[in-house]
């Protein structure tokens, strides 16, 4: 018979949990945010193009890449009952949806300054504060994850959350100082920017308003030919 190598297991989406426990279950799907949000990043930098959420991804693959620095430097062991590969210490999901969430909420309270259109009201500031609690929530619950699952102990997760939280003050402090000096405007003139179509038009618009006023403008003038030739 035929003898093959042992297979290996691709463990990016591969999460252990009890299945008598709905809560555990629960879990193993909060552990698929980091990559659900990779997914997001990806499709909304390829349909809009928008340097704002470039720069924000920058920052997320930065904060990951510290991540994969300090396991290997602290080199501390996951819990005992853990089966996972890698070290523990911090953890790379609390660092990952602390960075996520702060970052979003800085830019919606601080950057995000949208102006009212003829087909849109944007959100109000104090909906844009639950906006911010809802999502600082949600990685507070994925965090919980971790642990509740035997991935992480206590330690490693609020260290996770810690640095997060630490590279996310710092990466907006970057990218505002990037912003004031005028170097985003300068990579947005140059020649790969304007071919790949990279704008800046979330700070002062909503994405879900991004092209509606031309669309509803263009629609009106087709309908108005269309009952023009109707009525001759």
């Amino acid at each position: 018979m035929e003898e093959y190598a042992p297979l290996a297991s691709l463990s990016l989406t591969h999460v252990h949990y009890n299945p008598a426990d709905r809560i555990s279950y629960i879990c193993a799907w909060l552990a698929l945010v980091p990559q659900g949000l990779c997914i997001v990043y990806a499709t909304l930098i390829w349909s809009n193009r928008e340097v704002e959420i470039l720069l924000m991804f920058a920052g997320q693959m930065a904060c990951e890449a510290l991540n994969w620095g300090l396991k290997r430097y602290i080199k501390e062991e996951r819990p005992r009952a853990m089966h996972g590969k890698g070290y523990g210490m911090p953890s790379s999901h609390a660092q990952f949806v602390t960075f996520f969430s702060l970052t979003l909420a800085m830019f919606l309270l601080f950057r995000h300054v949208p102006h009212p259109t003829e087909t849109h009201t944007p959100f109000t500031f104090f909906q844009r504060l639950l906006l911010s609690i809802l999502a600082m929530i949600s990685a507070a619950a994925v965090a919980s994850s971790r642990v509740y699952l035997n991935y992480h102990t206590p330690k490693q997760v609020l260290v996770g959350a810690a640095a997060g939280a630490v590279f996310a003050f710092l990466w907006f402090a970057f990218t505002t100082c990037l912003r004031r000096a005028g170097w985003v405007d300068w990579g947005l003139d140059t020649y790969l920017a304007r071919q790949l179509r990279m704008r800046d038009l979330v700070v002062e618009e909503d994405l879900v308003d991004s092209g509606w006023g031309r669309w509803e403008e263009r629609r009106m003038k087709r309908r108005a030919l269309e009952g023009a030739r109707k009525t001759r």
